[in-house]
């Protein structure tokens, strides 16, 4: 594939049973992917879907039992992870509390057989990158948790892989400042130019770094495409609550009505009886009493002050509802 980061064509991993063939748990099961030069992907689903094997596959960490590895245009199926040029970030961050931060990102140039006074050099361009450049002689000890993150990418960045793996690297953070580097790393993987692969949970995470997302379910991949149009057209209703979409009507025939955020308006239509109401961060999650079914929103302070008598008008779209279909409590085959 031409100027292509990643091309993983139908990877799939059985941990267990006898020869790994029968019995056991498939973990991932023909999970194909690509990710193009300066393009990030979120591969997004919740824990125990597959997506850290599927990641481990890539980076050469887990022996695939079937399926391909391009990286680069390179097949690196049967490479060790040293010989992939990848570039990867863990979850902890995994760095050396023995080593400086300088030569923790230079550690992997130097694997790679450069000379020290280069891999320093390159080490150096990548803590620029990450606005570190002041802190190449600090311990990793004396690190913050966003300052730790920062490094971890820098060690990537500084190998100039075609390919970045990043696997949870924000989730060790508190939520403010999650939010700040959300934006930040958004910045900075336009800047590199190498395609990057995002395994992540958090749909919020997905959409802010991501161009296209692949949303995994039991060890499949159940729906790819523009990040922005898989959250606002999930493809089964399984998606849809995994991605927050909290209206979904059961409809006779295993399908869902979903209805959408943007297809409701507050403050037109008829009134409703308010069922339930919840505060939270920015004003209070309320239920309706709505013809077609329970309708949960959630308001702003400006907007509950529309609450009059238990009651709060509200107007649906209808040619914005789409019809799903209803797998939310489907268990989805896995073929030994």
């Amino acid at each position: 594939m031409k100027n292509s980061a990643l091309n993983a064509q139908n990877l799939s991993k059985r941990y267990g049973g006898p020869q790994g063939i029968q019995g056991g748990v498939q973990a991932a099961q023909n999970v194909s992917l690509s990710v193009g030069a300066g393009e990030t992907v979120a591969l997004l689903g919740p824990s125990g879907c597959g997506k850290s094997t599927v990641l481990r596959m890539i980076a050469g960490l887990e022996v695939p039992d079937s399926g391909m590895v391009q990286v680069g245009g390179r097949d690196v199926t049967a490479l060790p992870p040293e010989a992939r040029h990848i570039g990867l970030v863990f979850q902890d961050y995994a760095l050396f509390p023995h080593l400086s931060v300088l030569d923790n990102v230079a550690y992997g140039p130097r694997v790679r057989g450069l000379p020290r006074p280069q891999a320093w050099a390159q080490a150096r361009e990548a803590l620029a990158l990450v606005n570190l450049a002041e802190l190449g002689g600090r311990r990793v000890t004396e690190l913050s948790g966003g300052q730790a993150q920062r490094v971890a990418l820098a060690r990537a960045l500084a190998t100039a892989s075609p390919l970045l793996l990043l696997d949870e690297p924000l989730s060790n953070l508190d939520e403010r400042l999650r939010a700040e580097l959300r934006s930040d790393l958004r910045a900075l993987f336009a800047r590199v130019g190498a395609g990057v692969l995002l395994v992540t949970h958090d749909q919020r995470e997905a959409l802010a770094l991501a161009g296209r997302v692949a949303v995994m379910r039991a060890g499949q991949i159940v729906q790819q495409g523009a990040a922005q149009h898989v959250f606002e057209h999930p493809a089964t209703a399984w998606v849809a609550a995994f991605l927050g979409h909290t209206n979904l009507w059961p409809q006779p025939g295993g399908v869902c009505l979903l209805v959408p955020e943007q297809a409701v308006t507050v403050g037109e239509g008829e009134p409703y009886l308010v069922m339930a109401r919840q505060p939270n961060d920015s004003g209070e999650t309320v239920t309706l009493a709505h013809p077609r079914g329970p309708l949960t929103l959630s308001l702003s302070a400006r907007e509950s002050l529309q609450i009059v008598d238990g009651r709060v008008r509200v107007r649906v779209d209808e040619g914005q509802i789409q019809t799903v279909p209803d797998d939310r409590e489907a268990v989805l085959e896995v073929r030994p």
